[in-house]
């Protein structure tokens, strides 16, 4: 299964960690089928580090603090599988403490500043094409829709 991440940046295309997390690739695909994504900005860009997006709050005209919303539900952390690295390119679930992820991913810019992220949040996935996009993306863009290919 992948994805193409349909940004005001441009594209960027997913390929699924399908055996290594299926339950966080299954909560993802069924949010961005379900369109939870479109419109959402990405609220946080750390050069050198990630961009964040999936924040329900981030979305023009929402209530909330921009980066602390979510489903309204928490699914478990899989870290135990294999792709469990922060490499540059990979989609990996924010969360605010173990098992408490929910929509809210992020795309790493590279390794070098994300070792230490390996084993905490759930890797999920990695970039085939669009790593120009990735770079190009500043706080505040949008992600204008998430497609999935079956």
């Amino acid at each position: 299964m992948k994805a193409i991440i349909k940004t005001n940046k441009g594209e960027m295309h997913v390929d699924f960690y399908e055996t290594d997390a299926p339950n966080t690739v299954a909560n993802f695909v069924k949010l961005a089928k379900s369109g939870y994504y479109d419109g959402l900005k990405w609220h946080r860009v750390i050069p050198n580090f990630v961009i964040q997006g999936g924040c329900p709050n981030s979305k023009d005209g929402a209530k909330g603090m921009v980066g602390t919303g979510g489903p309204g539900y928490k699914i478990d952390c899989e870290t135990k599988g294999g792709n469990q690295y922060h490499d540059r390119g990979v989609l990996s679930m924010a969360h605010a403490g173990r098992n408490t992820g929910g929509s809210q991913f992020f795309v790493v810019h590279g390794r070098a500043n994300t070792a230490h992220l390996d084993g905490v949040h759930t890797c999920f996935g990695k970039l085939s094409t669009g790593e120009d996009v990735l770079d190009a993306i500043r706080e505040g863009d949008s992600i204008d829709t998430i497609e999935i290919i079956d």
